[in-house]
């Protein structure tokens, strides 16, 4: 096996601007198959931290009848629970209403939440801190849209618990960033006292969101969503795609390898005489099939190390600073939560896996040409006849 590498190695050098034609197409799918894999992955991280710090925390306990995709079952979509099953549960309430900035109509979602929880990194100390009658909080998104700033005062109108309407002017008491719109677009945080008061629901909610020390019993008319469920869809986006992403890889790998495969035809039928020259000095014929595909495999091998050597500042510097995305993409409420900046995870099990799939593709190409040479006769390759 050493003699077929260093035999290898001396033709792949001997054969000079094709050898490293190959290598560069290797490399430059080598470094695209790991770049794509690892933004998909660093989206689907931050997505998924993000996700968690804003929204779902370590699950939700659900009312029976609330389902987030029907507007029309929000309203009715409450229940209660006694003291010491909402223990480590933070309380949000949900209920329809209308805002007017500067004498428009906007379709809101106002929702109440517990001033002092620590769960979310909704900013709801800012309740404490304003004397305003009903403080509100909006994310970034709602104020650019409706143009409203801190201390803007705006009319709200709702329904109470009787169907009655009522309206009042709310105080924007802050506006957080985020980019998990789902908490963001559309939507109005108040206090869950004034929710309460406001709708006649007391002590109501539409949901709970668990805290980490919550351990969860089968409720009456309540169903509990963990962490990994809520989470599920996001990853069915990712991973689709993350599917439709590996076209491009199996295209790029598909070129490099047919590269690699007309090359060893070509090489195979241009050095018949060198092969009848090795079998009569001794080698078998599945020898000199091994020392051919040990050939072509070692275009791969040159093909990382050459794609490491190139790649490593480049996945440094994205790792680093990250990849800016459009505005027009983080600010619209598509439901998919997309940072600002993403930041692709570059692991040592991505890494090794695109190695490996590339040395293990280009040495199964490399043997299918290479096994025509256990048919050869010796003595017509001697003698330079084609077979």
């Amino acid at each position: 096996m050493k003699l077929a590498f260093q035999l290898a190695y001396k033709n792949l050098v001997g054969a000079g601007l094709r050898s490293w034609l190959n290598v560069g197409i290797l490399a430059f799918t080598f470094i695209v198959i790991i770049f794509f894999n690892a933004y998909l992955d660093g989206w689907n991280l931050q997505a998924q931290r993000e996700s968690i710090k804003w929204e779902y925390g370590h699950g939700q306990l659900r009312h029976q009848d609330y389902d987030p995709l029907d507007p029309f079952s929000i309203n009715e979509a409450h229940g209660k629970l006694n003291a010491s099953q909402s223990e480590n549960l933070t309380t949000v309430l949900i209920q329809q209403a209308s805002l007017y900035p500067e004498g428009r109509m906007v379709s809101v979602l106002m929702k109440g939440i517990d001033s002092d929880q620590k769960i979310l990194e909704l900013p709801t100390e800012a309740f404490a801190k304003s004397d305003a009658n009903i403080p509100a909080l909006i994310g970034k998104r709602m104020a650019s849209s409706n143009k409203l700033e801190v201390g803007d005062q705006l009319l709200l109108r709702w329904r109470d618990k009787n169907g009655t309407f009522d309206a009042a002017e709310i105080t924007i008491a802050d506006i957080f960033e985020t980019d998990v719109t789902s908490v963001d677009a559309g939507q109005i945080w108040v206090p869950i006292e004034r929710l309460w008061n406001m709708t006649g629901l007391r002590g109501e909610a539409t949901y709970f969101i668990a805290s980490e020390n919550y351990s969860h019993s089968p409720l009456d008319k309540w169903y509990f969503k963990s962490q990994a469920e809520l989470l599920k869809q996001l990853q069915e986006i990712i991973e689709m795609k993350s599917a439709s992403s590996s076209i491009l890889y199996f295209l790029l790998l598909g070129i490099a390898l047919l590269a690699i495969f007309d090359t060893q035809v070509l090489s195979i039928f241009r050095r018949q005489k060198e092969i009848g020259t090795y079998i009569a000095l001794g080698m078998t014929r599945w020898q000199v099939v091994q020392l051919f595909t040990v050939e072509g495999s070692m275009y791969s091998i040159l093909a990382s190390i050459v794609g490491t050597i190139i790649g490593i500042p480049i996945f440094w510097y994205f790792s680093t600073f990250g990849i800016g995305m459009p505005e027009y993409v983080t600010q619209q409420d598509m439901g998919v939560t997309i940072a600002q900046r993403i930041y692709p995870a570059f692991t040592i099990g991505l890494i090794m896996g695109t190695i490996a799939l590339v040395v293990l593709s280009a040495t199964i190409v490399s043997f299918i040409p290479s096994r025509n040479i256990a048919k050869m006769d010796p003595v017509d390759a001697l003698k330079g006849k084609v077979q």
